[in-house]
């Protein structure tokens, strides 16, 4: 027996552990994550990757295997060992069951000991450690200057500093697991330093610091709110935002890396935005708004992960800034985005798939700019009204999306011209269809909102309004029983859970009681508050308009043993919440309608 083979096995043993030759992947987290390629020779394998204070690289578990040649692979479990030949090796003593010797048994347990003393000796994570790694990657960020300067016109002089650069970046990553230390890395300035390194004129070294932004910033590590902050707006006041922006114009998504890169953008603009007063700012920054609009109608054979997540983080932005919404409505957002939801006028996208996710953002984009006035001007003169309402006739995940669109688009006192279109369009029937037949919650309470609107808005004596009401009486007021049933449905809802609050109250002193105050009303408004408040209206409306409908009314619930102070006690429910609002949040005109007809229920 040769034993220089064990001799070498020891070598090799002694050189390499465990954990050197095997990489455990990250743990998933519910953020939403680049889908890398899984192609082993890809750029964005490498760049995915997250680095650790050894420097060594978690990566995704993506292993490299020389080709074999086809007749030494055998398939299917292996053949048990012949007993002669097992026996022959155990009568030598020369081998264990697992076919390793005594001396490589040994030679494994040494290094299992040592490795238990390694990982009882690793570098301690904390101020002194945070202020070697900053003064490393302050070092490596000048000497990497120094020679790009020196020698501009000879890249290989400077492409070593560049390689390790790129490592110290990646090092960085292990500050997530260690927020605490996000105010002394901010105060050394390295914050600013990694922001800075976004101009850089190598791309992959600004993509991977992007990325390290981006996992410094996430909402999955466990910072405490002003730990983030001081980071944040370090990395704010080293105009990180101008950067990103920078960076989003000078990259080309037909290359996978710098696709990763647009991508960890977004990300970033995402963890920004959670704090609201960020996503104004970024809202306010009239950089953004255009790119990601244009961005998000780029056309492309399928609907991709950047288009996708543009829409989202678009979505994001205009429900948190006012300055965003009145930008976007300025560069004729609602008319683009009319434009792509009519591709899915009548057919759906495929469930589960970027696109679904891709028209919900368009519809939440929509929406969210049609509560201002100029947004319900630009949705009318867009033709919106009418493409909701082929959506209404014909559309399957789209009716209930072009519903909630109308219900925003026809409210409020600017809401009149497009109640007036919708009547118009023939929107009527379609509607009235959807309510005659059995809807989900949120469709329910759309509808009422738009026949209130309609209710509130349409002239008095208009042909309109007229032909509203008509709706309402033919058929033997078939649509006042609808109504009054829903009103059914809603108030035992609710009366159930004033009944479980109302216990609840009972033994609460003054004070918790108030605590709860915003609980409460939220199981309310879960219940179907709101809903029963608004088919309330539209009963008013109606015992006040038209004689007949009224008589039908009171008959309906006079069935049900109640009277019109059911009604009445709801709209005076409704009113004294108004009351107590804000004075800039105060619908003063609705007030005068509720006052008004209230007093056509006594």
């Amino acid at each position: 027996m040769d034993f220089s083979l064990f001799s070498n096995e020891r070598t090799f043993l002694m050189m390499a552990s465990i954990d050197d030759l095997f990489k455990k992947p990250y743990a998933p987290s519910n953020k939403r994550k680049l889908e890398i390629s899984q192609d082993p020779t890809s750029d964005a394998v490498y760049k995915a990757a997250k680095t650790y204070a050894n420097g060594d690289v978690k990566g995704n578990g993506i292993a490299a295997v020389e080709d074999a040649d086809e007749d030494d692979i055998e398939a299917g479990p292996a053949l048990p060992p012949d007993e002669e030949e097992e026996n022959i090796d155990d009568e030598e003593g020369r081998f264990f069951g697992g076919g390793i010797t005594n001396d490589t048994a040994d030679v494994l347990n040494f290094i299992d000991e040592r490795d238990k003393g390694n990982d009882a000796k690793a570098e301690k994570i904390d101020a002194a450690w945070i202020r070697k790694l900053a003064l490393n990657f302050e070092r490596k960020i000048s000497k990497n200057g120094e020679l790009r300067a020196k020698f501009e016109d000879d890249p290989q002089k400077f492409m070593g500093s560049e390689a390790d650069l790129d490592a110290d970046i990646k090092a960085l990553s292990i500050l997530s697991d260690h927020p605490d230390l996000y105010g002394e890395f901010a105060k050394l300035g390295c914050g600013a330093s990694l922001v800075s390194l976004l101009s850089h004129e190598n791309t992959d070294i600004a993509i991977d610091a992007i990325e390290i932004i981006n996992e410094l910033t996430d909402e999955d590590v466990e910072a405490e709110q002003d730990q983030w902050d001081i980071l944040v707006n370090a990395m704010l006041e080293a105009d990180l935002l101008s950067l990103l922006h920078d960076n989003i114009a000078r990259l080309d998504e037909e290359n996978e890396s710098d696709r990763a890169g647009v991508y960890h953008v977004l990300s970033v603009l995402e963890n920004l935005s959670s704090r609201s007063t960020i996503a104004m700012t970024i809202g306010t920054d009239t950089s953004f708004i255009p790119w990601l609009l244009q961005r998000v109608r780029k056309k492309e054979p399928t609907i991709t992960q950047n288009k996708q997540y543009t829409a989202e983080i678009l979505g994001i932005i205009l429900q948190s800034s006012l300055a965003g919404r009145l930008r976007f409505i300025e560069l004729d957002g609602i008319d683009i985005f009319l434009q792509l939801l009519s591709f899915y006028r009548k057919r759906d996208p495929v469930k589960g798939t970027e696109e679904e996710e891709y028209v919900e953002n368009l519809f939440d984009c929509l929406t969210c700019c049609l509560d201002e006035a100029d947004g319900k001007a630009k949705f009318l003169e867009a033709e919106g009204v009418e493409l909701c309402l082929i959506m209404l006739r014909e559309g399957k995940m789209s009716k209930p999306r072009a519903l909630r669109v109308l219900d925003h688009a026809l409210g409020g006192p600017e809401g009149a011209a497009c109640c007036s279109k919708l009547v118009e369009a023939a929107g009527l029937k379609p509607l009235f269809g959807a309510f005659m037949k059995m809807q989900d919650k949120r469709s329910t309470e759309h509808i009422l909102g738009i026949i209130s609107s309609m209710l509130r808005s349409l002239p008095s004596d208009s042909a309109e309004r007229i032909r509203l009401l008509a709706k309402f009486v033919e058929k033997n007021f078939e649509k006042i029983g609808t109504a009054v049933k829903i009103r059914g449905e809603y108030a035992s809802k609710v009366a159930a859970v004033d009944r479980e609050i109302s216990a609840e109250r009972s033994k609460l002193p003054a004070e918790e009681q108030e605590e709860k105050a915003d609980e409460w009303l939220s199981r309310r408004l879960d219940a179907g508050l709101y809903s029963l408040q608004t088919v309330d209206v539209v009963l008013a409306w109606l015992v006040a308009e038209d004689e007949g409908a009224g008589e039908r009314v009171k008959t309906l619930l006079r069935e049900k043993g109640e009277g019109l102070e059911v009604i009445r006690g709801t709209l005076e429910e409704q009113l004294n919440s108004m009351d107590t609002a804000a004075a800039e949040d105060r619908d003063v005109v609705f007030q005068d309608i509720l006052t008004t007809l209230m007093e056509h229920l006594r």
